[in-house]
């Protein structure tokens, strides 16, 4: 059996290994294990979005921490940093989210949070693993008298909606704005439009439906289609469109034009430049963001650093360079002063914040940042040689990289989960860069495909 947690915990298709609810019963009574301390009973938030295999999961996880002495509190569906978020604030030791983010229903999985509200250390992760495929879990048990209870958390919703509503600047006023809201069907289905509503706004909320296996179907943040018509025939001045979990925005503006992350991004940290809150003057994106990032971070006078792919290693940059925002171009956005972790929901308030601050429609803010054309081609590849030790590739990135000069840029990287190799190319126009990328995607494939 290979590793069990990826880039972001365990993922798989539902009932099969390794989102079983063996698999499950194993992980809850691992971490259980490696948490626990003397004279201390480990608590742990256990919560899922909409998927109808949260129910087994839920059920084998809290199996597993009771089995091990630990209380489980279960708080139902509720977005990921939701999760994190009561986690930190009951001074838990952990919290489990059931999903598999922006997956469909058919996947599903469990990532966890350390007690702090962070994602656990790969150390942490490699500690629990062994644990799981070793075999001694049984013989670790302890006895029936010390096993642990379950608890529901009938507040959880109300918990997280103050929360949020506390990251909104209380001198401003949702009153009488248009908003439109697509759920994905997925675990901000409540949350995001109380907290909206409670807050002022006039919504039209989509896809606030789930049945357990319609989670991310042609709607949420990967399919906008459906938004950007309700933001037009609804007159809203802007579309907030989530993932299934709840942890990433992309929105839509009062034309109906979709805003990338990365637009977002620039916005909110040069909104924080004028109010001389943007610390140490950086944004902390990773290498996949757009070139039109790193230019516009220029013109606006603060800094750019560029992290590994992944939510878990844009926070560990920020937290070493001391930036307090940072995200990717998926809609993954860290706000450190309010939280520990990406939330579309938060992520949301700040920039209608921004829009009502500067009086400006989203479509203006989003000029912003030019987005250069960008084309990315996965290549099937056999082996996973170093980039670098493979000279048809480097001439081939070198001849686009020489060829584009200042107007674009190469990234040729290998996917950490499949037998995959990802080719991205940024150019000056739409016709140049898909030329590029499959021109170093070709030497890709002919080489190690």
């Amino acid at each position: 059996m290979g590793r069990l947690f990826g880039t972001d915990g365990i993922r798989g298709e539902a009932n099969r290994y390794p989102m079983d609810a063996t698999t499950a019963f194993s992980l809850g009574q691992a971490i259980t294990y490696v948490l626990r301390k003397p004279g201390h009973t480990t608590r742990i938030i256990v919560g899922k979005d909409t998927r109808i295999s949260g129910y087994m999961l839920e059920s084998a996880l809290q199996s597993g921490i009771t089995s091990m002495g630990g209380d489980p509190y279960l708080v139902g569906v509720l977005p990921t940093p939701g999760i994190a978020f009561l986690t930190e604030s009951m001074r838990a030791d952990a919290g489990l989210v059931i999903s598999a983010s922006h997956n469909p229903y058919e996947d599903n999985g469990i990532k966890v949070f350390s007690g702090n509200g962070s994602k656990l250390s790969d150390a942490q992760e490699e500690e629990i693993e062994e644990l799981m495929l070793g075999g001694t879990l049984p013989d670790r048990v302890p006895k029936p008298r010390e096993m642990g209870r379950a608890y529901r958390l009938g507040d959880a919703d109300g918990r997280y909606i103050v929360f949020l509503k506390n990251t909104f600047p209380r001198s401003l006023s949702l009153e009488g704005v248009k908003i439109a809201v697509d759920a994905s069907e997925g675990a901000t289905y409540r949350v995001a439009p109380e907290a909206l509503t409670e807050l002022g706004a006039d919504l039209t909320v989509i896809h606030d439906e789930p049945d357990g296996l319609n989670i991310n179907r042609d709607c949420g943040s990967q399919h906008t289609a459906d938004l950007r018509r309700a933001v037009l025939e609804n007159g809203a001045a802007v579309g907030l469109a989530f993932d299934g979990d709840g942890d990433r925005l992309i929105a839509v503006d009062e034309k109906g034009a979709e805003i990338t992350g990365d637009q977002i991004l620039i916005i909110l940290a040069r909104q924080l430049k004028e109010e001389g809150k943007l610390k140490n003057d950086l944004l902390v994106s990773t290498v996949m963001s757009n070139l039109g990032l790193t230019l516009a971070c220029k013109r606006y006078g603060f800094k750019h650093h560029a992290s590994r792919v992944g939510d878990r290693y844009v926070l560990e940059d920020m937290r070493r360079l001391g930036a307090v925002i940072g995200g990717e171009d998926s809609g993954h956005m860290i706000f450190l002063e309010h939280h520990t972790t990406g939330d579309g929901i938060l992520t949301a308030l700040q920039l209608l914040a921004a829009m009502l601050k500067t009086g400006q429609p989203l479509s203006e803010l989003a000029t912003l940042m030019e987005v250069f054309p960008q084309k990315l081609v996965n290549v099937d590849v056999s082996r996973k040689p170093d980039i670098a030790t493979v000279p048809e590739i480097v001439a081939a990135i070198r001849r686009v990289e020489e060829e584009l000069e200042d107007e674009g840029r190469v990234l040729v990287r290998y996917s950490g989960t499949q037998s995959m190799c990802r080719v991205m190319v940024e150019g000056p126009t739409e016709e140049a860069t898909a030329r590029y990328c499959d021109l170093v995607a070709g030497v890709v494939r002919d080489t190690i495909g």
